[in-house]
């Protein structure tokens, strides 16, 4: 008996259990998103989070995220994933968030509870797309400063009166 139609028929299986495995894939890539999500806006600077509470995967919380704009008081997306201490995800809750609930981000451990806690927050529409599992991705990543508020002070009285005084003198 000839060994090329076996293996051909081996080689062919193969190809297809590949093709299969990559077909399935539980993750989003950037193009899935950038089909799934527009990027027309409502107001300017609008921007897109994946938004879930408890979802028990990164998978089910991407995949089940409403589409909606985040509201205008909120600038980040927030991420909170609890993992066991194997790295298995219990929980992912994502939102849209104002600065002030981005002032923790990192991971801990809670050995009484055997979790991991990893918490990131990220400026971006959909910059969301990942969960953090170590420190190095439990960040707070911005495109822009974080404090953006231009503030004028008004100079001081004495630069003022200095102003004033040499005004005053070359007038005279």
């Amino acid at each position: 008996m000839e060994t090329w139609p076996t293996l051909a028929w081996v080689l062919l299986l193969s190809l297809i259990a590949d093709w299969l495995k990559h077909a399935q894939s539980r993750d989003f890539t950037v193009k899935d998103i950038i089909y799934l999500h527009p990027s027309t806006t409502p107001y300017p600077g609008g921007f897109k989070c994946f938004t879930c509470e408890n979802a028990v995967d990164n998978y089910e919380c991407n995949r089940w995220a409403p589409d909606f704009y985040c509201p205008r008081e909120t600038r980040y997306c927030f991420t909170h994933h609890i993992m066991n201490l194997s790295g298995e995800s219990v929980a992912v809750t994502k939102r849209c968030v104002p600065h002030e609930d981005c002032s923790y981000t990192g991971c801990k451990e809670s050995k009484h509870e055997a979790l991991k806690i990893c918490t990131s927050c990220c400026e971006g529409t959909i910059c969301n797309l990942a969960v953090p599992r170590n420190t190095t991705d439990a960040v707070f990543a911005t495109t822009s400063p974080i404090n953006n508020k231009t503030e004028r002070h008004p100079p001081p009285v004495t630069l003022v009166v200095l102003a004033l005084c040499l005004s005053w003198l070359l007038i005279t």
